[in-house]
């Protein structure tokens, strides 16, 4: 026995993370409780483009071609050192646990969906935390859709150019299938420099996922299609359309384009407009345009700035930043956020 061998799968495990703090100017700010205008701010916001989040993902080789991964992802703020940037759990932003074969992946615990996963892949502003289609989101589902518990997830391999995949999340409440239910699937075709993505979301009111600090379900169903085109001078234009229709409230289309240029191999220049109309009500519609400067220190290290302008009409709330001013007052408003970004 002390001379047999013993076969040791290979495994891994890493800790990562962002940590992101800036400041932030809006022209004016909204107050929920009134509704009114309480004029122009000045503060500190976390997380002004990416957000501050740690945590830890592994994979072990089981052999024949199988892989076990896993990660669990802490959203944290450090405004404050409180949680933020989730679902207000511990590990709010992603728990699951899954397989990677050839025949594609399955994963299974809290993460995000193919219809979320779809608008970042075609977002001209990489879904920054300030004037970017991850505050359209937001300011319309919250985190409905982006923060998906119970479910079960497959992707397939890449075919031709083609990827496809799935959601499905049972609401966990006994007597009632329906209550909380979420399903979504996204299809995504690449060649070359070129990416189409759709993609399509359906969610239920309820469930234990309601009981969370920050409920995820909202009761929507949701649809995008947009594409993106990487030229080889590093010069990326993107465009999409995306349907929130929320239960008994609002049906917005939002219609977005923009690009993303290197203009040197450590400095990025971006920009982005996002139009929302209201399909059941024309009179609410907004409009957004923003823009962004990356000033890349190193591999890890950011420097940025943004400005950003919104135009709200009728009931609309748009807003600029995730952080401090997700919703905003009828009439003009004009931001900036300026701050630092590291990744480890």
């Amino acid at each position: 026995m002390g001379s047999s061998g013993a076969v040791h799968a290979q495994s891994s495990v890493a800790l990562y993370g962002v940590v992101d703090g800036s400041l932030l100017y809006t022209s004016h700010t909204l107050n929920m409780s009134t509704g009114q205008n309480e004029g122009h701010q000045f503060s500190f916001s976390d997380s002004g483009m990416t957000g501050s989040n740690f945590g830890m993902r592994g994979a072990e080789d089981l052999g024949g071609g199988l892989r076990a991964t896993f990660t669990l992802e802490s959203g944290v703020s450090i405004a404050n050192g409180q949680f933020g940037n989730s679902n207000g759990n511990v590990f709010g932003r992603q728990a699951w646990v899954g397989i990677d074969s050839s025949y594609g992946s399955v994963k299974a615990g809290l993460q995000y969906s193919p219809f979320f996963l779809s608008l970042f892949d075609t977002d001209p502003r990489g879904m920054s935390y300030f004037g970017s289609g991850l505050v359209s989101y937001v300011d319309n589902v919250v985190v409905t859709g982006l923060f998906n518990s119970n479910s079960i997830t497959y992707t397939s391999p890449e075919i031709a150019g083609i990827q496809a995949s799935g959601l499905f999340a049972p609401g966990g409440t006994p007597g009632d299938f329906q209550a909380g239910r979420q399903y979504s699937a996204g299809l995504r075709y690449h060649l070359g420099g070129l990416t189409i993505s759709g993609a399509l979301y359906s969610g239920n009111a309820g469930g234990s996922a309601a009981s969370t600090p920050i409920p995820s379900t909202v009761e929507f169903v949701g649809r995008t299609l947009g594409a993106s085109y990487r030229f080889q001078n590093d010069l990326t234009i993107s465009a999409s359309y995306t349907l929130y229709k929320v239960a008994g409230s609002f049906d917005n289309s939002v219609y977005a384009g923009g690009f993303s240029y290197f203009v040197l191999p450590y400095l990025d220049v971006n920009a982005g407009v996002y139009y929302t109309r209201d399909g059941n009500e024309g009179a609410n519609h907004s409009i957004m345009a923003s823009s962004g400067v990356q000033f890349f220190l190193s591999k890890r290290t950011t420097l940025y700035g943004q400005v950003g302008y919104v135009n709200n009409h009728g009931r609309m709330n748009m807003g600029l930043s995730i952080n401090n001013a997700l919703y905003e007052v009828a009439g003009s408003t004009v931001g900036a956020s300026f701050g630092l970004r590291h990744m480890f």
